[in-house]
């Protein structure tokens, strides 16, 4: 295992434990709002930190990117660590279980490594950048469905960007006309995962944030998939829209939701 791949999987594995010891107290965590439809909870915090301090002990001089701390600009800013404490937030609070720790380590701007960590499961999965993925350490892969027919396709609802909802839900009824079925999970990063592993045929999602999705965007990359925004270009990271699936239903995918995207979409 590549040594800085070993350090996000202690590090997931360490704000796993946070999160199931918080999971069987939930009447114990705290719970504030972070805007319309955010919360954060205390467990969040708990587990960024306990990440931070693992990345922190081995790379020292590294940027780190956290969805609730921010920007800890390093002195080594070629190395930049993505992470998601968890993932799933709303899930947790509910007392649904999954959600995910997401971690992922960008190297002069590449995806290069990648951990999504299910710690209710156990499920561990991860990726190096031309060395393919994994769940639990066997290789994994994206289905070969040649149609949409047939497939079931993964999705999340735009709660943060409700002005989005007429647009969403015709792309919503346009692909669920021609897939089998849809399944909404609410973990972004537990979602590209499963694609990667082939358990979803896709995925897309309005106004998603880096730290959702650049660990499962590895994971799809290396098992044999693509990612791109809603056009076919790679503004995603930025847009926050985002689609992934082999190369033909990805390609389904968006000639179903393109004539829905109208100009606020279409970046």
């Amino acid at each position: 295992m590549h040594p800085m791949l070993n350090i996000a999987v202690r590090a997931a594995r360490t704000a796993g434990k946070v999160i199931v010891r918080s999971m069987e107290q939930l009447d114990k965590v705290e719970v504030e709002s972070k805007g319309t439809n955010d919360f954060v909870t205390s467990v969040d915090i708990s587990s960024e930190e306990a990440i931070i301090e693992t990345i922190r002990k081995s790379y020292p001089d590294h940027t780190i990117i956290g969805e609730e701390s921010g920007i800890l600009k390093g002195s080594d800013d070629d190395y930049q660590w993505i992470i998601d404490p968890l993932d799933g937030t709303s899930n947790f609070i509910k007392g649904i279980p999954h959600f995910a720790v997401s971690i992922c380590l960008k190297v002069k701007g590449k995806l290069d490594q990648a951990v999504v960590f299910d710690p209710i499961r156990g499920e561990l999965f991860s990726a190096s950048r031309g060395k393919g993925a994994q769940l639990n350490g066997f290789r994994i892969r994206v289905n070969k469905n040649k149609e949409i027919a047939g497939t079931i396709l993964a999705t999340g609802f735009p709660f943060k960007h409700k002005q989005h909802s007429v647009a969403y839900m015709a792309m919503f009824s346009n692909l669920f006309q021609k897939s089998s079925d849809m399944r909404r999970s609410g973990s972004t990063a537990l979602d590209l995962a499963y694609v990667a592993a082939g358990r979803v045929d896709g995925f897309f999602e309005i106004g998603t944030k880096p730290w959702n999705t650049a660990a499962g965007e590895l994971l799809v990359i290396e098992a044999g998939g693509l990612v791109t925004d809603f056009t076919g270009g790679h503004n995603h990271a930025n847009s926050g829209n985002i689609v992934a699936a082999n190369t033909r239903i990805l390609k389904d995918v968006l000639k179903e939701i393109r004539p829905h995207l109208g100009d606020a979409l279409s970046k």
